[in-house]
């Protein structure tokens, strides 16, 4: 007993090190640890004495490790794995879980059923480091080159129902506009829990050919939302599996509309963040590729957005107005009864949104206010979180273009919003806003905003 006790508590000198290198103290790091966590719907109550005691060995129970390697991630500017900080205990999905697009449906069902239950393991298991862009592409390759399945009814498991995909489609409609008005802070988990616990039961069942595409065309839905929750939290490494996986569904499904999408709309949305603006583009032109004569005009827009927004991250102005400009003509002829339920959201708002990017991303903050007030001219009050966002993108190119009175107005806006929402893309933009305040504005003037944004009590660090 004794010889255990020794053995399982023997001080964790790579956590002790990193949080010296990190130079902050254990109470600080207790702290952070639990802002991140209220941000997963997490109560965590550590303290100084916590930290003291993991440094002397003891192992913290459920997510926290994770959160912890991601604390100190952010804090030291670069990936900290659960490695390094010594508690990479059993399983770890540093590996290839959901990274691959398995030409074999079998190997794909079981493989998506693998990320999730991994992801709905109380220990955290899939956090680690995020992976590389290499990831994206190599999918999207396979995607453009493979013909969908040829035959997709199992025999197994418990009978499939029409109600059931109904579930489906309905539970994907609730969680997505929950999402959007509260921030996926407050709902990822619950998503992942019903694609482990019931949808993974669907998937390993009973269905005929043309149910089971239905049912594999309602889980990709599904599954591309938990993407973007994994981007919501901060999760770049999870949002890749999500997204591959949601690729491989699609294709199942017989839906290559659906899988341009994908390819667009959400491992588009990740590239740059990786680091890599250049693939942007690649994936909106595999998009278009793979989807020729089948997309719808709201789709061919959504394409050209997201075409021109990698544009716009490389700096290539003409290419990016080009794509803008067919992107605005795509949309004219968009009728909202022709498209697929899943692309509906698309209108001139979210046309907006997407161009007031680009042009912040080319340095031209006139024409990126002009697109940002459109969008919140006409987005619907529900979209607390893209009202958010469009808000600080706003007021960013205010400040940027000298109005610091009027942009200030508009960011503390937003901040009333962000109030109520789990959002890292929320947090992420009122970080832009105040560096952007920080480097247009006088000292008075960021006093001044950064005392209301302290009074208002938000946590801007999520």
């Amino acid at each position: 007993m004794a010889a255990r006790q020794i053995i399982s508590r023997q001080p964790n000198q790579r956590l002790e090190a990193l949080i010296q290198e990190a130079g902050i103290s254990n109470a600080g790091l207790a702290r952070r640890v639990n802002i991140r966590g209220s941000k997963l719907g997490l109560d965590l109550r550590h303290d100084k004495t916590s930290v003291s005691r993991w440094v002397r060995g003891q192992r913290p129970r459920g997510r926290t490790a994770a959160i912890i390697a991601e604390v100190l991630s952010e804090k030291l500017d670069r990936t900290v794995s659960l490695e390094e900080i010594g508690m990479a205990y059993g399983k770890n999905l540093a590996s290839g879980v959901g990274l691959q697009f398995l030409p074999n449906l079998a190997s794909a069902v079981k493989m998506t059923c693998e990320l999730w239950s991994c992801d709905a393991d109380p220990r955290g298991l899939i956090f680690g480091p995020t992976v590389a862009v290499s990831t994206l592409i190599g999918p999207s390759r396979d995607w453009l080159i493979t013909a969908c399945d040829a035959e997709i009814s199992r025999k197994g498991g418990s009978h499939v129902r029409v109600a059931d995909v109904e579930a489906v489609l309905e539970t994907t409609r609730a969680l997505a506009n929950l999402d959007r008005r509260f921030g996926s802070g407050h709902i990822r988990s619950v998503a992942v829990h019903y694609l482990n616990s019931f949808v993974s039961g669907l998937l390993t069942g009973t269905y005929a050919e043309g149910l089971g595409r239905r049912l594999f065309a309602a889980v990709a839905q599904l599954n591309k939302l938990a993407g973007f929750m994994a981007v919501d939290t901060n999760r770049l490494n999870l949002a890749q599996r999500y997204y591959i996986q949601a690729l491989r569904l699609a294709q199942a499904a017989g839906d290559r509309a659906f899988g341009g999408f994908v390819l667009a709309d959400g491992m588009g949305y990740v590239a740059p963040h990786l680091g890599h603006p250049g693939e942007v583009v690649q994936l909106a032109l595999a998009a278009r590729g793979g989807t020729r004569g089948q997309v719808t005009p709201a789709m061919a827009a959504l394409f050209h957005v997201a075409e021109a927004r990698g544009y716009a991250l490389l700096g290539d102005a003409h290419a990016c107005e080009r794509s803008a400009e067919r992107a605005i003509e795509e949309l004219d002829g968009a009728r909202p009864d022709n498209e697929p339920e899943w692309i509906a959201y698309f209108d001139t708002a979210h046309l907006a949104d997407g161009l007031a990017r680009c042009f912040r991303d080319l340095g031209r903050p006139h024409e990126s206010a002009r697109w940002a007030e459109m969008a919140l001219n006409s987005l619907p009050e529900r979209y607390v979180r893209r009202r958010t966002l469009d808000l600080l993108l706003l007021a960013t190119a205010r400040v940027e273009t000298g109005d610091v009175a009027e942009g200030c107005h508009h960011a503390l806006r937003a901040v009333e919003l962000l109030g109520g929402l789990r959002s890292h893309l929320g947090a992420m933009y009122l970080k832009d806003f105040r560096d952007c305040l920080a480097r247009c504005s006088d000292s008075g003037e960021r006093a001044e905003f950064e005392d209301r944004l302290a009074g208002a009590g938000v946590m801007s660090g999520y």
